[in-house]
């Protein structure tokens, strides 16, 4: 497997002009990772990898050509096996410390800890339970080389322990805003409230191109960010006209809502039921009984 492109070339030319990243596609394409996982190498001298990708021989190969065995510093954005996974075997090739917000359980909200704890909420949907990085970054925490200097921003939602990473007028976003699709949030680690939050923060930053982990690089973030938001008010305006008809899981909402291919309907299920939470802590549905993943809810 070869890197669409050359090794890395300076963050800036001869003439001070910002050089692009270099995108290294990992080979795990599927209905929820498109093409495959988008693996970002930044630097020439101190080479940093952002999201390794899966544990993949051909790809960490890759990488490592690309790199000139040049790497210092390995940033993982969330701890989901497409982006984590081949971090550890990379680190020990390389001798370069994994960074990231925390493990695979780290910044969850109060309300979904506790549904967690209760054991009311199943998902962990691709989570890598094993995941420890070497070095935590809180949210603003700043890492710099003479190549590069990058921000965290802690950007939850599709992910409790999801980082962004921003680098001149460039945001590095992981899966929080895709090129492709819309995000899976699937509680306990999604949160609809916390992905509403992050987009706007991601607004305010005011980068000029967003580099998603799964698609192509976004080139105007704003039109993005506002259609991902409206689509968000429009699944919700969707799951409470069709409360209306009566209670429902979450399961059966997603099943008359979306209109999408079999195998995807499992995803869709757990996009309504972040819906679901989120309404039932405004007080805008109420769950029959006890509140879980396959409990009926009722609009209030």
């Amino acid at each position: 497997m070869r890197p669409a492109k050359g090794p890395p070339s300076p963050i800036r030319d001869e003439r001070g002009a910002m050089q692009e990243p270099l995108s290294i596609l990992a080979p795990n394409p599927s209905p929820l990772t498109g093409q495959g996982t988008n693996t970002f190498l930044l630097g020439r001298r101190h080479v940093a990898v952002i999201d390794p990708g899966p544990d993949h021989a051909g790809h960490r190969a890759a990488i490592l050509e690309a790199s000139g065995g040049r790497i210092t510093h390995i940033f993982v954005t969330h701890a989901h096996l497409d982006h984590s996974e081949g971090a550890r075997a990379l680190s020990q090739q390389t001798g370069a410390p994994i960074l990231a917000f925390g493990d695979a359980l780290a910044g969850r909200s109060a309300v979904m800890q506790r549904l967690a704890a209760e054991g009311v909420l199943e998902g962990g949907e691709g989570l890598d339970r094993g995941f420890r990085p070497d070095m935590t970054l809180s949210d603003g925490a700043v890492v710099e080389t003479p190549d590069w200097t990058l921000c965290a921003i802690h950007t939850p939602g599709h992910a409790a322990n999801h980082l962004s990473f921003a680098f001149e007028d460039l945001l590095f976003c992981g899966d929080i805003v895709l090129g492709w699709s819309t995000t899976l949030i699937s509680p306990p680690d999604g949160d609809l409230g916390d992905y509403f939050r992050s987009l706007d923060r991601i607004g305010a930053l005011g980068a000029s191109r967003l580099l998603p982990a799964h698609g192509a690089a976004i080139d105007s973030p704003a039109p993005r960010l506002a259609e991902l938001a409206a689509h968000r008010r429009e699944r919700t305006a969707q799951i409470l006209a069709a409360l209306r008809d009566g209670p429902a899981d979450a399961a059966t909402l997603a099943a008359r809502i979306y209109d999408i291919p079999a195998a995807l309907m499992p995803a869709a299920t757990r996009n309504v039921l972040a819906h679901l939470v989120a309404l039932d802590a405004l007080g805008a549905v109420r769950a029959e009984g006890d509140f879980s993943s396959r409990a009926r809810f009722s609009a209030m």
